[in-house]
């Protein structure tokens, strides 16, 4: 039996997103293949989640390039960002809730080069008046990153309608983060 990797790995993260304490053999069975086949390929849980950040990383990246963050007043990339992300939303909440397991020595730089785009977008908002600066851009991030994954967590639990993502997730950042003249 032939496996297809993105497939297994797409599946292992819609899993575990839902129940992030699935075993290697629950991967295997969601994704309709034997326990063999999966640990021929991925060695074990580790190699899973590590194959699962690239797959994030990359998806994320894909996001961002295509949000276009230099165009148009920041407010407006800030919501084709969230746009962007809303088909990996299941797995960028995975993989921000799993954070610790990335920590320590080898922070993957991949995500620090991710950090440093959505940084600049907050940043340029701020330089531009359009976003609050008492709020510090990397703050501005992680409220991003912290919004994406509840919302996405809300969908999967049914609390949240799929279509209202987008909205509710750019709506209740940008109310917080817009600059109020007083």
């Amino acid at each position: 039996m032939t496996m297809d990797r993105e497939r297994v790995l797409r599946t292992a993260a819609a899993l575990l997103a839902r129940k992030s304490t699935a075993t290697m053999d629950e991967v295997a069975r969601a994704a309709g293949i034997g326990r063999a086949t999966l640990h021929r390929h991925f060695a074990g849980r580790d190699a899973l989640i590590r194959a699962l950040e690239q797959l994030g990383i990359q998806e994320f990246e894909a996001a961002l390039d295509k949000a276009r963050l230099d165009d148009d007043a920041a407010s407006d990339a800030l919501r084709r960002l969230i746009t962007e992300m809303d088909p990996a939303a299941d797995l960028l909440a995975f993989l921000y809730t799993e954070n610790q397991l990335f920590e320590g020595d080898q922070i993957n730089e991949g995500w620090a080069r991710l950090d440093a785009r959505v940084c600049d977008l907050f940043r340029r908002g701020q330089q531009q008046g359009e976003f609050r600066i008492d709020l510090t851009p990397a703050w501005l991030t992680e409220a991003l990153y912290a919004l994406v994954g509840s919302c996405a967590w809300a969908v999967m639990d049914g609390r949240v309608a799929k279509k209202d993502f987008q909205h509710m997730t750019a709506e209740l950042l940008l109310g917080g983060a817009r600059r109020v003249e007083k």
